[in-house]
């Protein structure tokens, strides 16, 4: 029955519109030309039809189909022969078709190779073409794709139909997929299709998913597994993925973007497979689409699994770079923490107890000073763990018994004995320096950066350091001075021990770069070693706040700004805060036997600060301290502030027990630098004894007097001694850098450029005979004269490299005596030899 051609015209307009909105349908369909009403048949159902319609082309009829109206019963039959006019006309259509091929554009010329190679049609896809080309008139009637009117065009239709479905099975099969009814695709995708799967992102997935999550598309691949992939935008443009993109194919290859707004392609075969959507070909402008489908290898930098890689390799070295640029320190040329192997030796160093306690015990939110399991060192140091305080200041690591029985030596009481008269018995001393608080000549190590850092001090050294201070600072700590120090103290045969520290072991200030605290348990600690071996402590505040004297070992190069400058008199306040706190604790009955000398302030700068200053705060602070209960047996010690001896008479006569503290150094006195061999041991046994003698004396001087800190040195050529990177006066280069100023000359005897500083730094393996025998001598001397007063401290007890200051170097040297009571020489100068043997210059 012909069909109203306003309602193939309708039927037409809803395929289109079908066409467009259901991207997805059945690809097989659309190119195949059916009319994608939506109906879907059962093979049986429609192999029922092919049949009826196979019996009704065998009727014979004598007109042609389309000739009387479109009946169906005029429809030729399917076993009428084909005459040769017929062949030769159907080889002439055959040969425009060709020729229309050739005509179109370019785009289409890939799809004609395809063609060329394909294999004829077979029997049986003539006969279903034959079956379309029936149904395709009974369903259109004439019209501009009605079919021919005689038994020949029939026949030349169903050739064409069939071949159109012969191209269409060629192309799924090259597209990879055949079409297996409505639903998904079926396999037998090439490798090298799957290769660029791969490389485009695509995911397997599992096939029975339930559904997709947002912007991601689902699509078949080999052996009926799925594929996933994301289908965000990229620059605002929606990136093809998945069905659309192969459906878009010839397009691509072809390079001949869609233009149509729709999805999916024409009707009737025509722009079959080709992606309606032109941001999906424009998704990545900078690649061209043959680029990306025709196999050709990407770019490096634009496949992603690479990218990741090399993004992952440069974080992982950056990260190092950074790690490397923190913890090594520049130009160290030594490891930090590394001490010449007679700095300390034996116990204080180790953990050997901490198992002894569980972390349990220690509260989670305790400071690293109360924590014993942060602690570099943790021997001889009661670990149960207790927040209580004295003077607000911990007892953390202190045993609760303690015993002052012992003695240094026998020739001074045990420790729970008066001391009696120092006029007497003279205290035989020496300093621990450069220990708690930081010298740059005793360990050098500690200073050694490139000068570009400007390291000078222990400010400036924190300040570098900044995290890493902590770990630095109580690693020195923990090995530079240990209980082996105080048995070979005690061994040497003296008896007192002086141990600087700084104010920061009690309390730090805004701005302050200091270690927190740190010191004060290795001070007790020491403490607590002095009263084991019957050694009586010397307490030195070495550094103040503010710095009273502006030196290195003060904390702070520089300025002064104690009693002195905008700060001066908030620092003066803040050092009496500290000598409260202090005494309060030290006031303690443990304390009472151990400690003898209590100090004030080392080295006052007072040729710079206001005398009467000083003298007022000196007044206050020993006011304050008897007050708050140091016995009146314990010795107050101020500086003399490098006035003069002479005069300090008259002057703190009120104070009780008090005495005062003269450093005595020719190495640092421009005159007495400059004397001979002879001439330093006489002054040594004429000029500083008659200095104690009249410093002794009231009427001449304050009265009391010491020597808290003295050297056998005879040169200032040890390293950083005058300052770090500074020359020395010796050979005249006092200066940053080793300068030579135009208005210093060298003041070794020689008085000029012959003086050297080689022999004075070398090890003691390379001092001569003679050399040795004036260093001996001019040391005993030293302790002879200042014997004459209450007895001395010699500076220090080691160093890492500088000998001739080294007690403990000194004594293996054989430079000083064995037992400090048991000396050679006292200071009977008709015994001073010439030492003309030995050169002036060093």
């Amino acid at each position: 029955m012909p069909r109203d051609p306003s309602t193939d015209r309708e039927a037409r307009g809803e395929r289109r519109r079908s066409t467009h909105h259901g991207h997805h349908r059945n690809r097989s369909s659309a190119k195949h030309g059916r009319d994608g009403d939506g109906d879907r048949e059962t093979d049986a159902e429609r192999e029922e039809r092919r049949r009826k319609r196979r019996s009704q082309s065998r009727r014979p009829t004598s007109t042609p189909r389309g000739a009387g109206g479109g009946n169906e019963s005029d429809a030729p039959s399917s076993s009428q022969g084909l005459s040769a006019a017929a062949l030769a006309q159907l080889n002439k259509a055959n040969a425009k078709d060709k020729a229309k091929s050739r005509s179109r554009p370019t785009s289409r010329q890939p799809e004609q190779r395809r063609r060329s190679s394909r294999a004829p049609a077979t029997e049986p896809e003539i006969r279903d073409a034959r079956d379309l080309a029936l149904e395709w008139e009974r369903s259109r009637g004439k019209g501009r794709f009605a079919p021919p009117e005689d038994s020949e065009d029939a026949e030349r239709e169903a050739r064409r139909a069939a071949r159109r479905a012969a191209r269409t099975r060629e192309r799924s099969r090259a597209a990879g997929y055949e079409s297996v009814g409505q639903g998904g695709y079926e396999s037998g995708e090439p490798p090298e299709r799957e290769r660029r799967r791969g490389r485009k992102g695509y995911e397997k997935v599992d096939g029975g998913g339930g559904g997709l999550a947002p912007k991601v598309i689902t699509v078949a691949g080999p052996s009926g597994e799925r594929y996933e992939r994301d289908r965000t935008t990229k620059g605002g443009r929606r990136v093809v993925s998945g069905a659309q993109l192969e459906e878009g194919i010839e397009n691509v290859q072809s390079r001949k973007p869609h233009r149509s707004g729709l999805r999916g392609g024409g009707f009737m075969g025509m722009n079959f497979g080709v992606s309606s959507e032109d941001s999906m070909l424009r998704a990545k402008p900078q690649e061209t689409e043959s680029e990306l489908w025709r196999g050709k290898p990407r770019p490096w930098y634009k496949q992603k699994k690479k990218l990741w890689w090399l993004v992952g390799i440069c974080t992982v070295l950056l990260i190092i770079i950074i790690i490397v640029a923190a913890v090594v320190v520049p130009n160290s040329g030594k490891d930090e923490n590394k001490r010449d192997d007679g700095s300390g030796g034996g116990g204080g160093g180790g953990k050997s107890n901490l198992g002894s306690i569980s972390p349990d015990s220690i509260p989670k939110d305790a400071p690293s000073y109360l924590n014993p399991f942060v602690w570099a060192s943790t021997d001889d140091f009661n670990l149960t763990y207790t927040a209580e305080t004295v003077g607000d200041l911990p007892l953390m690591g202190l045993f609760t018994s303690w015993d002052d029985s012992a003695r240094a030596n026998d020739k001074v009481p045990p420790l729970n004995k008066p001391w009696g008269d120092y006029t007497k018995r003279p205290a035989r001393g020496v300093n621990v320096g450069g220990w708690l608080s930081l010298e740059p000549f005793i360990t050098p190590s500690l200073f050694d950066y490139d000068s570009r850092f400007g390291i000078v001090d222990e400010y400036t050294l924190c300040s570098y350091l900044a995290s890493r201070c902590a770990s630095v600072l109580e690693a020195h700590y923990a090995s530079f001075v240990t209980e082996s120090t105080f048995r070979d103290i005690a061994a040497a045969g003296l008896d007192h021990v002086r141990i600087p520290f700084s104010y920061w072991a009690v309390q730090t200030y805004e701005g302050d770069p200091y270690l927190f605290r740190t010191s004060w348990r290795y001070l007790l600690r020491a403490i607590e070693y002095c009263r084991k071996y019957g050694l009586r402590v010397n307490l030195d505040p070495h550094g103040l706040p503010g710095s009273q004297n502006g030196w290195n070992h003060s904390g702070r190069l520089g300025a002064i700004n104690w009693l002195n400058g905008t700060e001066g008199d908030l620092n003066a306040r803040r050092s009496l805060e500290f000598h409260d706190r202090l005494s309060r604790f030290f006031s303690q009955p443990r304390y009472r036997n151990v400690i003898s000398h209590y100090g004030l302030a080392n080295e006052p700068k007072m040729t710079e600060l206001s005398v009467p200053a000083v003298l007022e705060w000196t007044a206050q602070a020993s006011s304050m301290i008897r007050k708050n209960g140091i016995p009146e047996d314990v010795i107050l010690v101020f500086g003399d502030g490098f006035r003069g001896l002479g005069n300090w008479q008259g002057e703190l006569q009120s104070l009780p027990n008090a005495a005062l503290d003269v450093h005595q150094y020719v190495i640092f006195n421009e005159e007495q630098i400059a004397y001979n061999h002879s001439q330093k041991i006489r002054f040594a046994c004429e000029g500083w004894a008659r200095q104690t003698r009249e410093s002794m004396d009231r009427s001449t001087g304050f009265g009391p007097t010491l020597v808290a800190e003295w050297s056998q040195a005879d040169t200032d050529c040890a390293k950083h001694l005058t300052n770090v990177g500074w020359g020395n006066r010796w050979t005249g280069t006092l200066g940053p850098g080793g300068t030579r100023p135009k208005d210093v000359r060298p003041r070794c005897p020689a008085l000029d450029r012959t003086c050297s500083c080689e022999e004075a730094n070398a090890g003691p393996e390379r001092w001569s005979d003679g050399y040795k025998r004036f260093l001996r001598m001019f040391a005993e001397a030293q302790m002879d004269s200042f014997e004459k007063g209450w007895g001395w401290f010699y500076w220090v007890w080691d160093t890492e490299d500088a000998a001739q200051w080294s007690y403990k170097k000194g004594m293996a040297a054989g430079v000083l005596p064995q037992k400090a009571y048991e000396r050679e020489f006292n200071c009977d100068l008709s015994k001073i030899p010439s030492f003309s043997d030995l050169p002036e210059t060093y």
